[in-house]
């Protein structure tokens, strides 16, 4: 008689979307290596162990320093290209079917490179996995939080030539200080050129910003939002509208959100009927790409499989693919649940 499969080897098979994912943030040390090799950059480490050991971070802003300055490698086209389809092999091995990736392209033209080199360089990696692969992917315009309005508004006007590629804007970097309530003009202005709104809320900043995003930002999906759950009318109100939440235990971890995985919101989440996804934000820095962050959640708190399927199926459902591209993908979670 077969032994019945584990939940490890149940999450490997299990097709999903990934919704949370800077792609910057994809970066492994040996890339940056090669790449510092191939531009002549130098970078402050000496090794792939050396850069390794200084991922070790106590909050959001120590690990912003350390992944701006790996973005600073990042210079051609094919560099672009590299990185993406790089993330995209690993996604590929997990069973991600499709990802909506987001990028910083004020980290990149702050430094002279030219919007067109960033987005073309990605788009090579993204037609690349499609072709390759069968990995399809959309891509997401994020504004750095820690930049003010008037710098918002000219990355957005740089990337209008571009919006055939680009599916929506977000809002990332430094929180605790920078509200969403900051950008509202700009993503008003995103509204009118057709595109799709999620933004950063509730990971370090306050449930107040979770509501700013909601009403003032009017996004259309909610990245991290772990603080919500300190409000129960913003449970009740997220559960009520199906808002998506681009939840990342490991990032949650790394960057002391929690201190241990078995303290995670996500069961109560469930239990309350929130829309939740599991991702896995900056893999590179935070100790796992997808598979990772379903295995080492789901042993920490205890989670079943129908929860995991369950979570699987939020991430297409929560997707921007078409409702009959997500209805395919669904029909396949479901034969493989079943």
């Amino acid at each position: 008689m077969s032994q019945p499969q584990s939940l490890d080897a149940y999450i490997d098979g299990l097709p999903k979307a990934e919704l949370h994912l800077h792609i910057e943030g994809s970066l492994e040390p040996e890339l940056m290596f090669e790449l510092a090799r191939r531009n002549g950059v130098s970078i402050p480490f000496d090794s792939v162990e050396a850069v390794r050991a200084a991922y070790d971070f106590s909050n959001l802003q120590d690990f912003l320093d350390i992944y701006y300055a790996g973005a600073n490698v990042l210079l051609t086209r094919r560099d672009f290209e590299d990185l993406a389809f790089a993330y995209f092999q690993r996604a590929a091995a997990d069973n991600v079917r499709h990802a909506e990736i987001f990028f910083d392209p004020q980290t990149h033209t702050d430094r002279g490179v030219a919007m067109e080199t960033v987005i073309e360089g990605l788009w090579d990696g993204m037609t690349r996995a499609e072709n390759e692969l069968g990995v399809t992917s959309k891509l997401i315009l994020c504004f750095l939080r820690h930049l003010d309005e008037a710098a918002a508004f000219a990355t957005l006007e740089a990337a209008t030539p571009f919006l055939d590629r680009i599916v929506g804007v977000g809002l990332d970097s430094s929180e605790v200080g920078h509200p969403p309530s900051k950008f509202a003009r700009v993503f008003a202005r995103a509204a009118e050129l057709g595109l799709k709104r999620v933004a950063h809320a509730g990971e370090e900043g306050p449930p107040a910003y979770v509501h700013e995003a909601l009403d003032l930002l009017h996004i259309d999906r909610m990245d991290h939002g772990n603080r919500s759950m300190e409000d129960e009318g913003l449970i009740r109100r997220l559960a009520g509208e199906r808002m998506t939440l681009t939840v990342c235990p490991l990032s949650n971890l790394k960057l002391c959100v929690v201190k241990d995985l078995k303290d995670h919101p996500v069961p109560e989440m469930l239990r309350r009927g929130l829309h939740v996804t599991l991702n896995s934000d900056d893999p590179a820095y935070f100790g796992g790409y997808v598979n990772a962050n379903y295995k080492q959640l789901a042993a920490a708190v205890g989670l079943t499989r129908e929860q995991v399927t369950q979570i699987a199926r939020n991430s297409f459902e929560g997707s921007f693919l078409s409702e009959s591209e997500k209805a395919r993908h669904l029909a396949k979670i479901d034969a493989y649940a079943a």
